[in-house]
């Protein structure tokens, strides 16, 4: 990956000597710099907010809660994975519910290495583990506060326009994926 992106500076330099537009082309490099720099900035705010929430949720015992109401569908999606895999299951779910993507990582991560433990074949996934990266790749969210935080960084009209589009699409994602999975699975084991 690091020689594509220098192909593609090296190349734009180039571009830029043979059009005469060097000083622009340099310009446009310092934007895009102090853009970036300023749109990290702007979203570490939120992320660290919501990883607060979480962090309060989980030592409040509302992330307890919260897992017993998604433990019949954990349950449904992870058959014979163990509790403590299904506990950071559910906080994984629940901060992807919230869109918090980058909060639900760690959880996701811990949810992976106790379904790899569990893991029969260690030189394959289980679908366990093909289930886990299904829901975190296609997840509800009911909240995206990433994308909200991202528009309110890029100082869009109306930040909030994107929830209904976004929950029918995730929602369509997730029934989609879970479907083809469950029934991928269930060939398998014929």
């Amino acid at each position: 990956m690091n020689y594509i992106w220098c192909a593609m500076i090296i190349i734009s330099i180039i571009v830029s000597v043979f059009n005469g537009t060097v000083s622009e082309t340099i310009d446009a490099a310092f934007e895009g710099a102090k853009s970036a720099v300023f749109t990290v900035l702007s979203f570490a705010g939120v992320m660290c907010f919501w990883t607060g929430i979480m962090k309060i949720a989980e030592k409040s015992g509302l992330s307890q809660k919260i897992e017993k109401l998604l433990r019949p569908i954990i349950n449904f999606l992870f058959p014979n994975s163990g509790d403590e895999a299904k506990n950071y299951i559910a906080m994984n779910m629940s901060a992807n519910l919230l869109g918090m993507g980058n909060a639900a990582t760690p959880m996701g991560i811990k949810a992976m290495s106790c379904l790899d433990r569990e893991n029969a074949n260690p030189l394959y996934a289980s679908d366990n583990m093909c289930m886990l990266v299904v829901l975190n790749t296609t997840s509800i969210q009911l909240i995206p506060t990433t994308i909200i935080a991202l528009r309110v960084a890029a100082s869009s009209a109306d930040p909030f326009s994107i929830i209904l589009p976004i929950w029918i699409s995730s929602l369509t994602a997730v029934l989609s994926a879970v479907s083809l999975a469950k029934l991928y699975f269930g060939r398998k084991k014929l």
